[in-house]
């Protein structure tokens, strides 16, 4: 069986990581699979490109450079994801796509896979898989929806954009992606149960058959250390009640959630029997440490961490992983923080509780309350059978999220897939 998955980006954010680690779960299990990507910012032995010379190099920094700035010309300056999809290229002469027995579809904005690009694959007659790992593939340009409906119907009156109204480019997008979807048969994967329960809800693609098989992780790169240890590599004193966080702040995405995250600190370091002085924070993933605001408790800055094997030191160092997204599919950094034996607390929302168990291998709290947030930081802090909860976190990624359970679930589809093809 041959395998080729596309995706816009390596290893560029959640997707171009999900993309990568289900290729090497495969290969692991002797399957031929191959990722393609519409651009690498830098030579790779992991991925091919579509855009290898100088002239597709050139045209591909254009589409994606112009699909964001003209997206973000339309769009309202709230830090939530639109894509216009008006520019892309045809991938259908490329040799591995036309060699492989199933075309798995990612992440494939920015300039990559427009709604033509996307219903002209139905012409190679093969099975095409396409794993949403945000919400734009069914909706009228939004990455994120929060509580707009609108993507049941036919959008229109967009909540994102400067001029909407019931013919918008909301509207207009949906209407192409209706066009190109009547052309194009493709299976859907949902990493998490929400995502399969959103796409259910949408007139795109509502009536399409969706499998739920969660992403997968490196279980022998994200494993848990020793906390004392771990601690000791942040240069952190052992005895320290570390929490951690993976992003502060986000400036480009609202769903993120930093702000709750804040007023759960200064919540948590107001309780009685909160002991300021034993806790330190640890914020990961962001370079730029201007404009932050005053934490109550003595805080590390670590910065984006590019080595996996560091980075899962730094999670094991954690007593807590905390992540305050208001809207997430299946975010790494959760099942990342629970590879290591590190509990997460976060909201109940999106694919989350499809990996944290409430009051098992970590707390859900209740959405957007920071109050609740807090409740979760100190249910850990006072906690006496932390080990316990330690191992169980470990314990649900081998169980249900390893990579020969993921790659198998795959391989599973595939073949139903290819046994369905007209001989």
């Amino acid at each position: 069986m041959k395998v080729v998955h596309l995706n816009t980006y390596e290893g560029n954010g959640g997707a171009g990581r999900a993309c990568l680690r289900l290729s090497s779960a495969l290969k692991a299990q002797d399957i031929d699979s191959d990722v393609i990507v519409y651009f690498q910012f830098k030579e790779s032995n992991q991925t091919d490109t579509f855009s290898k010379t100088p002239f597709q190099k050139a045209r591909a920094v254009f589409n994606i450079l112009s699909e964001r700035y003209l997206s973000k010309a339309v769009s309202k300056a709230l830090k939530t994801p639109f894509s216009l999809q008006w520019f892309g290229r045809s991938v259908i002469r490329h040799p591995k796509v036309q060699a492989a027995d199933i075309i798995h579809l990612h992440w494939v904005n920015h300039g990559f896979l427009s709604p033509k690009f996307l219903a002209e694959l139905d012409e190679l007659e093969k099975p095409v898989v396409w794993t949403f790992h945000d919400s734009n593939a069914f909706t009228g340009g939004c990455h994120v929806r929060y509580s707009c409906e609108n993507y049941h119907k036919e959008c229109g009156f967009c909540p994102l954009l400067k001029v909407n109204g019931k013919n918008d480019i909301s509207h207009q997008t949906w209407a192409r992606k209706k066009k190109a979807y009547s052309e194009l048969n493709c299976h859907i994967v949902a990493p998490s149960n929400w995502m399969a329960n959103s796409v259910k809800f949408s007139s795109l693609m509502g009536a399409r058959a969706v499998t739920v098989i969660p992403n997968t992780i490196e279980t022998d790169v994200f494993k848990p250390y020793v906390k004392s240890e771990a601690k000791k590599i942040l240069k952190i004193q052992p005895d320290k009640f570390v929490l951690m966080s993976g992003f502060m702040p986000s400036k480009n995405d609202k769903h993120k959630g930093t702000s709750y995250l804040i007023a759960a600190l200064n919540d948590l370091a107001s309780r009685p029997g909160i002991v300021k002085e034993n806790i330190e924070l640890v914020i990961f993933g962001n370079n730029d440490q201007a404009d932050m605001p005053e934490f109550p408790f003595k805080t590390t800055f670590l910065g984006t961490i590019s080595n996996d094997s560091h980075l899962a030191k730094c999670y094991s160092a954690a007593d807590a992983f905390i992540t305050p997204s208001l809207e997430d599919n299946l975010p790494n950094t959760v099942m990342e923080s629970l590879a290591c034996a590190t509990p997460v607390v976060a909201f109940k929302t999106g694919g989350i509780p499809d990996m944290v168990r409430h009051l098992e291998n970590g707390y859900l709290a209740d959405y957007e309350s920071s109050e609740d947030l807090a409740t979760g930081m100190e249910w850990l802090y006072h906690e006496d059978h932390a080990a316990e909860i330690q191992k169980e976190a470990r314990r649900t990624i081998l169980m249900q999220f390893s990579e020969t359970v993921i790659a198998e679930k795959h391989l599973l589809l595939y073949q139903s897939l290819i046994n369905q093809q007209p001989r």
